[in-house]
């Protein structure tokens, strides 16, 4: 059983997309970010970033003792080993998709984020900053609608992690100042696995948030805290 430490935000629902789709048996324990679960002492037992989602496989493939592992990206890689789903065998198809997974958790899942932040919860509205993340942005998503080009999916006719871990984010697009009509291939890409059953399903289990419920002030001061150990989470 995977017990799964989880909010339903892009990084959380990225595992959730795997889970559904591979058919892996798991638990949701609900990770509060903006009560502060993050920095309990039992979550950074497994994950010490302070950061969701966090997983522990109670019966790893080598029959010993569970493991923990944080960090969106290698939780999706673990998975796809332990099931030998949504990844190549072969090397050149891996790589394909390795280094589309690399390149969302190094720049298209940040900028984003700090597009989210700096257009949304600021609590100063900063004109350089909110256009620097809105340009990169934008080129990140002409970056991924040129590789989808000629492509059912990103690393090519299957769907994989690298799907997933890039999904989650461009739900957002309105809130990025982004136009998908700008993006036709990102546009069509998202239809095709917005449909599919189990996405359905990734974003029904976890939601468990009241709809459009604003951020307390106290939860703010937990998100995006400044100058103290446990500020800033997004």
């Amino acid at each position: 059983m995977i017990k799964l430490h989880y909010w339903p935000t892009p990084n959380g629902h990225k595992v959730t997309l795997f889970l559904e789709e591979a058919g892996v048996p798991y638990e949701i324990i609900q990770c509060d970010i903006g009560a502060g679960a993050q920095f309990k002492p039992e979550f950074l037992a497994i994950s010490p970033n302070n950061r969701m989602p966090a997983i522990v496989d109670d019966a790893p493939t080598d029959a010993g003792a569970a493991i923990s592992i944080f960090e969106s990206g290698a939780i999706l890689l673990y998975l796809a080993d332990k099931t030998g789903k949504f990844i190549p065998a072969d090397i050149r198809g891996r790589n394909v998709v390795l280094q589309w997974l690399f390149w969302q958790m190094a720049g298209f899942g940040p900028m984003l984020g700090q597009n989210h932040h700096f257009s949304s919860y600021a609590p100063e509205k900063i004109p350089y900053a909110i256009e620097r993340y809105q340009n990169e942005t934008r080129r990140l998503y002409g970056v991924l609608d040129k590789q989808l080009r000629g492509r059912e999916f990103i690393a090519g006719s299957d769907y994989s992690i690298a799907d997933m871990a890039c999904y989650p984010w461009t739900l957002y697009s309105e809130r990025q100042a982004i136009l998908l009509d700008d993006f036709p291939e990102i546009k069509r890409w998202q239809a095709v696995i917005m449909a599919r059953p189990a996405t359905v399903r990734a974003y029904a289990v976890g939601d468990f948030r009241a709809p459009n419920q604003p951020i307390s002030e106290a939860a703010r001061k937990i998100l995006f805290g400044r100058g103290s150990a446990k500020g800033g989470n997004v």
